[in-house]
């Protein structure tokens, strides 16, 4: 070979590593902190303060802003930015609401399906119902936002009159002898007789307990019932003034420091 030849192209692990120290370049003087939230995961109630913080990492500040090593967002972001860019992995949300769309259920039950597990993706698993239901509750009509809070509950009790039983899946996960807390089992019995327990348990059944890489579905097929049925705030989603614009923000902004 001569000396111009062309370089063997990277592996996929050196392209990943190269992107990771681009990225932390990127951050330059700025120090990107984690949440308690992050450190409790872990199993750990402490966390490093700012003054430590600062003399571990002489000459810099704290981030304030983007961090650099996420997707950038746009200035105005809309629910659809937050599925691309933010959300952990949305396969499961659109094989649930592609289900109720293929059923032809009403727009508002696709579109709870569609957000049913939005905690999840964005937030933390633990009771996961109530923080999506808190991310949409005012872009959404109240049937929708009711019925994600509720579905956290609703999925753990059968009910015959649609065919939906208690998940297999759930016997494998938590073990044959697992109880939902009280105050799951406190929220399905109010649930049972609420004028919107329908939409809520069709979550339940259209939701999907093994989940499947190869299904083929696609944000775009959602696009138009977004828009009919998500208030998209002029703003932009965290630029607005609801009681859940901060946590939109959070989902921009996750590592800034205050």
């Amino acid at each position: 070979m001569g000396p111009h030849a062309a370089a063997p192209p990277m592996t996929l692990s050196e392209q990943a590593d190269e992107l990771e120290e681009q990225m932390m370049e990127e951050l330059n003087d700025k120090i990107a902190t984690k949440s308690v939230l992050f450190t409790l995961a872990d199993g750990k109630t402490g966390m490093v303060g700012g003054a430590q913080l600062l003399a571990q990492n002489p000459g810099k500040h704290f981030l304030m802003g983007a961090d650099p090593r996420l997707p950038k967002m746009p200035d105005k972001p809309t629910l659809i930015d937050f599925f691309k860019h933010r959300f952990a992995s949305t396969n499961h949300l659109l094989q649930s609401a592609t289900h109720a769309l293929k059923a032809g259920l009403d727009e508002k039950v696709v579109l709870a399906c569609l957000l049913h597990d939005i905690g999840v993706a964005s937030f933390i698993r633990c009771d996961h119902g109530y923080w999506g239901a808190q991310l949409i509750e005012p872009y959404v009509d109240e049937e929708v936002s009711w019925s994600v809070r509720v579905h956290q509950a609703l999925r753990f009790f059968p009910d015959e009159s649609v065919g939906y039983k208690y998940p297999d899946m759930y016997v494998k996960y938590f073990g044959a002898d697992y109880k939902p807390e009280p105050y799951i089992e406190a929220e399905y019995q109010r649930a049972r007789d609420h004028k919107y327990y329908m939409t809520a348990r069709l979550i339940c059944v259209n939701d999907i307990y093994s989940f499947d890489p190869d299904a083929k579905v696609d944000l775009d097929d959602f696009v138009d019932i977004i828009g009919r049925n998500f208030k998209q705030p002029k703003e932009g989603l965290g630029l607005d003034n609801t009681p859940s614009s901060h946590m939109w923000r959070t989902l921009m902004w996750p590592t800034r420091f205050l």
